[in-house]
């Protein structure tokens, strides 16, 4: 069957199971916009800006598990994908970005709209594609989606010239391609398993470290069954929240730069440490030559790039964080009587991190006035019961949210942790509500970084998209603030919001919902109102402490157990 270059991939995208693309059209993607006006049963969704597709993709895909799809034109609309691709690029999630191109004729002419979009884009994707034959899309389609889900997951960028839009060629259906890849372990060798186990039974204050690799390998069942088993603690990468339950006793909550003072405890005195999907990442080990020194490392991760990468490790495992998880389940089976032994001896350890959570509990003052940004969080926590998806921007409000807002499970958290993109926040959260209509979505976000992407107000108005925006108004960048006052002798240098819209009201211009809360005891009132909305968006300005800090701390270039704690 003859089939055009637009029809092709259409059809392609179907037969990936895509019924939903995030894009913003042009002259150099028309004719794949022609088809896709063909096909009513393909929804798109249209943008008000080309990185809010990105990362509406990007939401879609980190609460499926699948990945999201966006599709721009040529020149500025795919130069405006950058910042959403290295966003999902650096948090491995699955994306499959389509670019318009002009003619092939007119490649390296500088012709209008031009843009060489695969050289700009090649360090910030898994990989990329520029069609030259229209023979080979249907081939480039099935890899892309391929190499977006195998292994470490990531985006993948494929950009098509409008000529061959309209080229044709034999459509023929097949099925698993082979592509030349650097070479994966999906199931790791045996034996290391079984030198990690070994090394794990020999520890008396183990700890499991826990990143993202354990949310995208869908490990969490195995790895609560694992720490439950043995009775391990686990604390988690911000990535990693909701791997493990975070309302779980055994759970230590996030480590690293701003995490709990004895999770950051526990990592540093420990004497065996399990990595489970992360990747040592500066933001987990401050100071390396101090970071975890006492204890002896297992490194599990798909990715051999990583394993041993910023940190030196006894038992490196390669292969899928969930199949070794099983395979060390399996070896813990085995020895059910030495777990019984274990357990007498991980007591002390247990008492030594209890003490360390009633030095230094995860805590905030909330008084009568002012509203404090934790207790707004801590509302929304308990006001949703723990049962909603949460995105955000990066800065306080992103380290508040992480602190506390518990997870109890997976896929309920979208945050930018590794290249920490402001605006990233609102376009994930209406990506993660049209994937999951039956859940409550909250972003939270902060006075700066909602401004970055705020147009997409319309888009989740067109949708119906009930996403809660619940904006932490302390008229700052607030945590370019917080390292002005500590370590810049409270030189505010360009920090200050001087000049806000009113939210409330730019809200209700868009046909949105409006609130404001200025007194703690608001704060409830307004989370129940916007409760109760149920087709539209809802924008909350809480109007919060003005110079209020993140704690813990710990310094850059200090070690975890440098930590501050007020």
């Amino acid at each position: 069957m003859k089939m055009t270059g637009a029809q092709i991939l259409i059809q392609g995208l179907k037969d990936e199971g895509v019924n939903l693309i995030f894009g913003y059209p042009g002259g150099a993607i028309l004719h794949v916009y022609d088809e896709l006006f063909r096909h009513p049963d393909m929804h798109h969704v249209l943008v008000r800006h080309e990185q809010a597709a990105v990362h509406m993709a990007d939401g879609y895909a980190r609460v499926t598990g699948n990945p999201g799809v966006a599709l721009v034109t040529s020149g500025p609309g795919a130069t405006n994908t950058v910042t959403g691709l290295a966003t999902a690029f650096m948090d491995s999630i699955p994306l499959v970005v389509i670019s318009g191109q002009v003619p092939l004729s007119m490649i390296g002419n500088d012709a209008f709209q031009e843009a060489d979009i695969v050289g700009i884009t090649r360090p910030c994707t898994k990989h990329n594609y520029l069609v030259k034959d229209v023979r080979d899309l249907q081939r480039i389609v099935k890899e892309a989606f391929f190499l977006a889900r195998s292994g470490r997951p990531g985006p993948v960028l494929i950009d098509i010239p409008k000529d061959l839009q309209l080229h044709e060629c034999d459509f023929i259906p097949y099925g698993d391609v082979e592509v030349r890849q650097r070479r994966q372990n999906f199931t790791a060798h045996r034996g290391q398993i079984r030198k990690a186990w070994d090394l794990l039974k020999e520890s008396h204050r183990p700890l499991l470290y826990v990143g993202g690799g354990a949310v995208l390998s869908k490990a969490s069942v195995e790895l609560s069954q694992l720490a439950h088993m043995a009775q391990i603690p686990v604390a988690m990468t911000l990535m990693g929240l909701g791997a493990f339950s975070g309302v779980d006793k055994q759970s230590l909550g996030m480590l690293g730069m701003h995490g709990s003072y004895y999770a950051n405890m526990a990592i540093t005195d420990c004497d065996v440490l399990v990595s489970v999907g992360a990747r040592f990442d500066d933001r987990v080990t401050g100071k390396l030559s101090e970071f975890s020194k006492h204890s002896r490392k297992i490194h599990i991760d798909i990715d051999p790039g990583n394993v041993g990468k910023s940190v030196p490790v006894e038992v490196p495992v390669v292969g899928d964080v969930k199949c070794v998880l099983k395979e060390l389940i399996k070896m813990a089976q085995d020895d059910a009587d030495f777990l019984k032994e274990y357990h007498r001896r991980l007591k002390p350890w247990w008492e030594q991190i209890q003490g360390w959570r009633e030095k230094a509990p995860m805590a905030y003052d909330q008084g009568p006035k002012e509203i404090t940004a934790q207790y707004v969080i801590d509302t929304l926590y308990k006001m949703t019961d723990g049962d909603a998806i949460v995105t955000t921007d990066v800065g306080q409000h992103q380290m508040w949210a992480a602190q506390f807002y518990k997870f109890k499970e997976a896929n309920c958290w979208c945050t930018s942790g590794g290249l920490g993109t402001m605006g990233y926040g609102f376009p994930a959260a209406i990506g993660a509500q049209l994937a999951r209509p039956d859940k409550k979505v909250i972003c939270v976000t902060g006075d700066g970084s909602i401004q970055m992407n705020i147009q997409e107000l319309a888009t989740a108005v067109e949708w119906k998209t009930p996403v809660i925006i619940a904006i932490l108004n302390n008229r700052f960048l607030g945590m370019v603030r917080q390292w002005q006052e500590l370590f810049y002798d409270h030189r505010y240098s360009e920090v200050e919001m001087k000049v806000l819209p009113d939210f409330v009201k730019l809200a209700e211009s868009y046909g949105a919902v409006g609130f404001k809360a200025t007194t703690p005891d608001e704060v409830p009132k307004v989370i129940g109102e916007a409760l109760k909305v149920t087709d539209r968006p809802i924008v909350i300005d809480f109007q919060t402490t003005l110079e209020d800090n993140v704690y813990p701390m710990v310094p850059a270039g200090g070690a975890v157990s440098d930590i501050v704690l007020a």
